[in-house]
């Protein structure tokens, strides 16, 4: 099992910046990738960035040149640096850990972070 705990989040003004983070801990062996998701209310969680072990970077269109996802795999941490948010940005934002083990892959969840986003 990985357990991970997020921080950051919070309430900005639209134009601002906020940091989250996440610590995995447990059995962080084989962790392949690190992510990032997010939902607001009606509709489906959506992958914001995604980060692999090799340091391969995804974003969704909607974030790129705005966030920047980050990992450190000494530690198991992964962060996501958000710049110039809009409103439209205001979600539960959810750190995601996949692990690739014995050809199957386990998928990880955190808590959830709130982010607000005011115009």
């Amino acid at each position: 099992q990985v357990q991970l705990v997020e921080s950051g989040g919070g309430l900005v003004q639209a134009g601002g910046s906020l940091r989250l983070s996440c610590a995995a801990s447990g059995s962080t062996a084989s962790i392949n990738a690190m992510a990032w998701y997010r939902q607001s209310p009606g509709k489906q969680r959506e992958l914001v960035a995604r980060i692999s072990s090799g340091g391969s970077t995804i974003y969704a269109d909607s974030v790129k040149g705005r966030f920047t996802i980050s990992s450190d795999n000494a530690k198991n941490t992964v962060s996501l640096q958000m710049n110039s948010l809009k409103p439209e940005d205001t979600a539960v934002y959810f750190c995601n850990v996949l692990r690739v083990v014995g050809g199957g892959t386990f998928t990880y969840w955190g808590q959830g972070a709130q982010v607000t986003v005011s115009s």
